[in-house]
């Protein structure tokens, strides 16, 4: 009886591996949806498309987009957590969608439990810009600056927890500062507020480049892991005088949760093989992105880790949502 039923066990493994590669070779045979769950026209809306027409170019198959906007991408990303697991629904998700919002907010889908990850797309480091009233060309002499001030400086954010003010945050604690943080709606109302005085520095997204260029602004580092090739004379604020600090926006794509594992594997191959090409690498830099590689385990990774330091950060800093 015994052997019958290691038999029968092993006749099952044998049938389902055997289905899994049946799925790999057949997949895809209809179009694809890639939902971006953000209004058309933002930088998530023209990543979606330039990946969604190399991507089903790649596959086969038509890939059609899906704008689902609202609640800072929850609605879209809910969506393709209730999809199903067959790989032909797919989100551009982001840092904020995956990390951010399910710490801050009670989501209707888990970040980790309802989906796939399928590989990572781009990151997007944030940028320190001070003042061109502020004293400091450097981070040691901005921080210099903010001891003998403290708890007198305000710092300026696009969004009470957005990403933005995490970072301010998290460079408080790691420098050993006191400011105190300042709310906008948006990047450029925070930007005018600098200019105009109200605030003393911020960390912004990419945006604020323009105001630098301008003379309005000074940029003294940028918040990833190395430096740019947009902007590679931009030291980072780690190696600028605060060693291990980094802060990076990414974007990725996922997929329900219980998507075959052939099929997660075409679908990750070929996406890696889109970001590493010249077109699709030129499109990404252009909008002030850098591209990014990385497989579903090293996307789960990155989530795990960005959770790990904001669920930190949030704590530290008393930060709450309305």
């Amino acid at each position: 009886m015994a052997h019958n039923r290691w038999r029968v066990a092993a006749a099952i493994v044998f049938l389902i591996g055997c289905a899994g590669g049946t799925v790999a070779q057949t997949f895809p045979t209809k179009p694809l949806r890639l939902v971006v769950p953000y209004p058309p026209g933002g930088i998530t809306d023209i990543l979606g498309r330039a990946l969604g027409q190399a991507l089903g170019e790649r596959l086969g198959q038509s890939i059609v987009i899906d704008n689902r906007a609202g609640a800072n991408g929850a609605i879209g990303s809910e969506v393709v957590a209730r999809a199903a697991p067959d790989g032909y629904s797919l989100v551009v998700g982001a840092s904020s969608t995956h990390v951010l919002n399910p710490l801050l907010y009670k989501l209707g889908y888990d970040p980790v439990r309802d989906f796939s990850p399928i590989g990572l797309i781009a990151a997007t480091p944030l940028v320190l810009v001070v003042s061109t009233q502020v004293p400091a060309a450097t981070v040691p002499e901005l921080v210099s600056w903010l001891k003998a001030r403290a708890g007198q400086v305000n710092f300026g954010s696009y969004g009470n927890a957005s990403a933005s003010h995490l970072a301010g945050e998290l460079f408080k604690s790691m420098a050993g500062i006191q400011m105190t943080h300042v709310p906008y709606r948006g990047a450029a109302p925070a930007q005018a507020a600098i200019v105009g005085g109200e605030i003393a520095l911020m960390f912004s997204d990419m945006s604020a480049m323009e105001l630098v260029r301008a003379g309005r602004l000074r940029a003294l580092a940028l918040t990833g892991l190395r430096r740019t090739a947009t902007f590679p004379e931009i030291p980072t604020v780690a190696e600028a005088g605060v060693p291990g600090f980094e802060v990076s926006g990414w974007f990725a794509i996922y997929g329900p949760a219980g998507i075959a594992k052939p099929v997660v594997d075409r679908l990750s191959g070929d996406l890696a093989k889109i970001i590493e090409s010249v077109e699709i690498r030129k499109r990404l830099v252009g909008l002030g992105l850098e591209p990014a590689s990385g497989g579903p385990a090293d996307l789960a990774a990155l989530m795990r880790r960005d959770r790990e330091k904001w669920i930190r950060v949030i704590a530290e800093a008393k930060i709450k949502v309305d």
